[in-house]
């Protein structure tokens, strides 16, 4: 039998062995939780056929997060179930996410720290958004690149804004340098010491997947192909690739990047975990130079491949979302540009196993509004 090695070209890497890689489930308590805040419902999983003739596959569904939880972005997933994990481990219950009611009961007879965040724009805003349901505190870190509204858009919520003029890692070390006893980091990037509020994050996201195999089930779609995912730091790439390797589903996973911060694909392409020096991009959310240390061994195991894109590809997507009805900022459209980008071309295709009926789910993970950068929110 012969086995294949990993591939890898400049801006595109491919893993055959990926697919047949298995993990755990994330989470099971996150979708409970996240039933249990105000105003939560699933987001859409939209049906865009004109995408699926362009692309020569069997159907395309764009997941979309421009509005989830009364945020333009997906990240409160995340920042939510994480918060509640790490003050319910405060608070004495280690193993439970209580309510932010219960939690708000308890903070009030307790010692209630501030809470922290390095952001690019959309994790450092849930961050303050949930601070705020709780009456606590919070200061968020973000390098000067990330647009004025989405800075304005944090302070909005009550939170101390910091701005720093740094490249996105800087500013994350800097965060981690101001948590103590009584300010607590919550933060998607891992590092030796820190693994559990990113894995919490990470296992909020879980709801997401829920909920499109549901929206699949009911749109009467018995299997999944291809599924794309935006990547920073792989937080997120990290739950899409744990979700579809421990479910009877075992799609193929694409994550996407800017060409300017390529770090998903650079570690995959070397065979080790390699930051790299990053460059503005109006995918500002992704504009991170070092993939999370808990992420790391799931991508490389798991993930297919990854292929990244730029700014001008990204924008045509955004553009090209808005004219079907989907709204989508530069980070979400980018699973598009990585779509046209890997479907476009033969070998690629084959490298994923697409054939012409596959069933294809891009996950839109902003709305135009989340941090609108090089492009009109209104456009």
């Amino acid at each position: 039998m012969t086995v294949k090695t990993q591939e890898s070209t400049a801006g595109w890497f491919s893993n055959p062995a990926a697919r047949t890689w298995r993990t755990a489930p994330l989470g099971s308590t996150t979708r409970t939780f996240h039933d249990s805040l105000p105003g939560y419902a699933p987001t859409p999983l939209v049906s865009v056929p004109e995408l699926a003739e362009a692309l020569m596959v069997g159907a395309v569904f764009v997941k979309v997060e421009s509005q989830r939880l009364g945020l333009p972005a997906f990240k409160i997933l995340g920042a939510s179930y994480a918060i509640s994990r790490a003050l319910s481990t405060r608070l004495g219950f280690p193993d439970a996410a209580l309510t932010l009611e219960e939690l708000r009961d308890r903070l009030a007879s307790s010692s209630a720290p501030s809470l922290a965040a390095a952001t690019d724009g959309n994790h450092g805003r849930a961050v303050a958004h949930v601070a705020k349901l709780l009456g606590l505190p919070a200061t968020i870190y973000v390098p000067a690149g990330v647009s004025q509204a989405a800075k304005d858009a944090i302070v909005s919520e009550g939170a101390e804004l910091v701005v720093l003029h740094v490249p996105y890692d800087d500013v994350v070390q800097h965060a981690k340098n101001a948590a103590g006893e009584n300010v607590m980091l919550i933060q998607d990037t891992a590092w030796t010491g820190y693994e559990d509020i990113p894995q919490w994050i990470v296992d909020g996201y879980n709801t997401m997947f829920a909920e499109i195999d549901e929206q699949l089930h009911e749109a009467g779609i018995g299997r999944l192909d291809l599924v794309i995912a935006p990547s920073g730091v792989g937080s997120f790439a990290q739950a899409v690739v744990a979700h579809y390797r421990s479910t009877e589903h075992t799609p193929a996973v694409l994550s996407v990047e800017p060409d300017t911060a390529s770090s998903v694909t650079t570690s995959l392409s070397a065979g080790e975990l390699t930051s790299v020096s990053t460059a503005d991009t109006v995918m500002t959310g992704l504009n991170c130079g070092t993939v999370s240390e808990i992420a790391w061994p799931v991508l490389q195991a798991g993930l297919d491949a990854s292929v990244t894109v730029t700014d001008a590809e990204a924008l045509t997507a955004v553009k090209d979302l808005a004219t079907l009805g989907v709204d989508s900022g530069p980070c979400g459209a980018s699973t598009l540009a990585g779509a046209r980008a890997m479907l476009a071309d033969a070998d690629r295709r084959a490298a994923l196993g697409i054939t012409d009926d596959a069933i294809v789910v891009l996950l839109s993970t902003e709305g135009r509004a989340a941090n609108p950068k090089g492009f009109s929110p209104d456009a």
